[in-house]
């Protein structure tokens, strides 16, 4: 058994390519499952409205240049 690499024979690659096309496959089947049954509809409780409005005339934040 090669544990390396790049002393790997063309079967070994060929199944390391094919594991991880089946894993990315699986990661992304379930990204979309999981985002399908997500409700993105709104309704008007979740609208917030400005309040008043502030006018800052000092600060005693230090400048930085």
């Amino acid at each position: 058994m090669n544990h390396s690499l790049h002393s790997a024979d063309r079967s070994t690659h060929l199944k390391i390519v094919a594991v991880a096309l089946i894993a990315g496959i699986a990661v992304t089947a379930f990204g979309i499952a999981t985002r399908a049954n997500v409700d993105y509809s709104q309704t008007a409780s979740h609208v917030v409205k400005a309040g008043k409005l502030v006018t800052m005339t000092s600060s005693s934040d230090s400048m930085v240049r």
